[in-house]
């Protein structure tokens, strides 16, 4: 069976708050392992209010102290906001907490606004440019250590966390296939390059000494519910949110509402329906089928769910919607 993993942005709902958000990941971390999917991964954002992961090894080392088997890590860390040490003994840390269990996912985003990244990045400019030499700093202070080697990570050295590289862009699969490194594309909020950039990836993978072939993983956003009209209703949360994003008025995040037409009009409505078109939204059967469509489209690897649901209960109803729905595609098959 193709693994099923999720992408978890601790969100935090309208009504709640940052501390009540931090629990339902944990909860959804939890149950996302006694379920049977392959990793919990969180996004690094900054300045968000409807969003609670901005310390992301932190709390990924809140995950990891709920669950015991269930791989934890970055869906992603924004590498250009950070220096190379500074992430290496983060990970080197969570490595040493949760042994064999971590992954470290890496971004070239600011994953914020332009004033917030300022703030964190100093020098915007310089350090995107840098990125693809920062990858590189950052794996070999996760090696071993070299015989010239005078700056160690401790904790890090030796860890040998594995790294990802997450893209939406032609840009990312080069440079993930240039690594070889394994590469998980941001379909779920960035659709429109992701068969090009699957394909050339593929393509042009050269093999190291972390993975001999490529690797795919790709992203969708999903809401899983007892009918299709049920979790279209909570579907409106993140189209809501989506507006919100669009119009430069970020937010907590917001409830789901019966009609959207009042949040936004048809300019919005076909560019966050189209952001979103591989979403996967409804009852077991739609959900198993949109999902086997996509995988025949993509033929990935790995699929990494995104499942921003106002409601935490309905959030752990949906876990339990897309495992029955893999279960589905397994005997299909």
């Amino acid at each position: 069976m193709i693994p099923f993993s999720i992408l978890d942005l601790a969100p935090v709902g309208e009504g709640s708050s940052v501390s009540e958000a931090l629990a339902s990941t944990r909860r959804m971390a939890e149950r996302a392992e006694a379920l049977g999917y392959h990793r919990f991964w969180l996004a690094e954002h900054h300045g968000m209010r409807g969003v609670s992961s901005a310390a992301t090894a932190v709390v990924i080392a809140h995950v990891g102290n709920a669950t015991k088997t269930i791989r934890i890590g970055s869906g992603g860390i924004m590498l250009p906001n950070h220096s190379p040490l500074v992430i290496a003994e983060q990970f080197g840390t969570l490595e040493a907490l949760f042994p064999g269990r971590v992954d470290l996912g890496l971004g070239r985003a600011p994953g914020t606004d332009m004033r917030t990244a300022r703030a964190l990045r100093r020098d915007l400019e310089t350090t995107s440019q840098n990125f693809p030499n920062d990858i590189q700093e950052l794996q070999i202070l996760l090696g071993d250590k070299l015989d010239n080697q005078t700056v160690i990570a401790v904790p890090g050295m030796g860890s040998h966390v594995p790294l990802w590289l997450l893209g939406s862009s032609i840009y990312s699969a080069h440079l993930a296939a240039a690594l070889g490194l394994p590469y998980a594309f941001a379909s779920h909020f960035a659709p429109d390059m992701l068969l090009d950039a699957i394909e050339l990836y593929r393509a042009r993978f050269q093999p190291s000494a972390q993975l001999d072939k490529p690797y795919v993983m790709a992203g969708l956003m999903g809401v899983g519910a007892e009918t299709d009209e049920e979790a279209e209703y909570l579907f409106t949360s993140s189209k809501r949110q989506f507006v919100n994003l669009r119009r430069g008025t970020p937010g907590a995040f917001p409830p789901p509402v019966e009609d959207m037409t009042p949040y936004w009009n048809e300019m919005e409505k076909a560019g966050v329906e189209h952001t979103l078109r591989y979403a996967a939204v409804g009852s077991v059967t739609t959900v198993r089928e949109k999902l086997a469509r996509f995988v025949d489209q993509t033929k990935a690897d790995e699929l990494i769910v995104s499942m921003p649901i106002h409601n935490p209960e309905k959030r752990l109803r949906s876990l339990e919607i897309f495992a029955e729905a893999r279960q589905e595609m397994a005997k299909a098959a």
